[in-house]
């Protein structure tokens, strides 16, 4: 029987990338090491942290304007690291704009409140983050460090289907947008943004790896709080080895990436997570068995929340979905229910394997 992982994250990877992994753990390419044993500054795994910047590059479509950095501490780390980096452009004390649409846009929010003044440009708390807000609800500051939007909120299942056009109210201030959860599963503008960040545990990698993405002129305006090591300057001047990178973590996304490129990029994928999204969401909108809350315009292709109308099913239901290798359904203990992450690596017989439990569980106890 096949086993499918719809975990949030740590998530499902490819099984070719793990199958290469494994071949590869005691003797990486004729070198008699394992990567996790290289120095990260020996020829060998240069070789790895060239070879997996350039195939990001590529993929991503990153502009030659841009510094790719491989960092550590996650996307919440990050959220300490955007205003020490970004919030030096103003007079301080500096006002970073937030538009809060989930648990994780507000998390975001918060912590950049230790360090300036933040604006909740808009929110949709009142709607239990069921929807985006509508851009023109949006109630920016006239000139903001930046603005921060969180473009797929992993457990609300909120997912941004527009770029947001700001530069005309904010004085051309930067967009930062959070994408761990679905940055390489649909095609990106990387121009429209001024810093790219996400962590790789969802759709890229294992935990312990950051990308950051940042725009050139963004460079040279840390705070004097700001550690070395979050430096965003210093570590682009360090080729992100300004202390040792989290090489393994490197190297599995680097079999990732080049996972990706053998599928054909990033647009056959966001093709194929359209076609995945719309085959669940299609039976969700076709029974009272099961309902989701996200409004239509906004649904994640990545992240699935939705309940069972009779939530004392719920115990029942995973156990079911357990005893038919359908793994880590259930829902983030903040917001309940059930959620399916259907990320790059999800082949499509695992979303039609999903469906039909769900209808045969419906079937039965409906």
């Amino acid at each position: 029987m096949p086993i499918y992982n719809f975990s949030a994250g740590p998530a499902v990877l490819p099984q070719e990338v793990l199958q290469q992994a494994a071949a590869e753990m005691l003797d990486w390419e004729g070198s008699g090491m394992s990567v996790m044993e290289m120095s990260h500054r020996g020829k060998e795994f240069m070789s790895i942290l060239a070879a997996a910047q350039h195939d990001f590059r590529e993929l991503f479509a990153v502009p030659a304007n841009y510094k790719l950095l491989f960092m550590q501490g996650g996307a919440i780390a990050e959220n300490a690291i955007i205003p020490l980096n970004l919030l030096g452009r103003k007079s301080q004390p500096a006002t970073s704009d937030y538009i809060n649409t989930g648990s994780w846009s507000t998390k975001s929010l918060k912590e950049a409140r230790r360090y300036g003044n933040v604006n909740v440009a808009a929110s949709s708390e009142d709607s239990h983050f069921a929807q985006i807000p509508e851009r023109d609800s949006w109630q920016l500051s006239k000139d903001p460090a930046y603005v921060h939007i969180c473009t797929n909120e992993t457990i609300d299942g909120v997912e941004y289907q527009f770029t947001p056009d700001i530069a005309a109210e904010t004085n051309d201030a930067p967009l930062v947008a959070d994408m761990s959860s679905h940055i390489l599963s649909r095609v990106v503008d990387v121009s429209k943004y001024g810093v790219i960040y996400g962590g790789a545990q969802k759709n890229i990698g294992p935990a312990g790896l950051t990308l950051v993405v940042v725009r050139e002129d963004l460079l040279g305006y840390a705070l004097p709080a700001c550690p070395s090591a979050f430096n965003w300057k210093i570590v682009a001047d360090n080729d992100s080895m300004y202390n040792t990178p989290p090489t393994y973590a490197i190297y599995i996304a680097g079999l990732v990436f080049q996972w990706l490129k053998k599928q054909g990029g990033v647009a056959v994928m966001e093709q194929r997570n359209i076609a995945k999204a719309a085959l669940l969401y299609d039976y969700l909108d076709s029974t009272d068995f099961y309902r989701t809350k996200i409004a239509s315009n906004s649904r994640s292709r990545m992240n699935v929340p939705f309940f069972l109308a009779d939530e004392a099913l719920n115990e029942a239901f995973l156990a079911g979905a357990k005893e038919n290798g359908l793994l880590q359904l259930k829902g983030h203990k903040s917001v309940g229910g059930m959620r399916a992450s259907i990320y790059n690596a999800m082949p499509l017989a695992g979303v039609q394997a999903l469906v039909a439990y769900m209808k045969e569980f419906e079937k039965q106890r409906a």
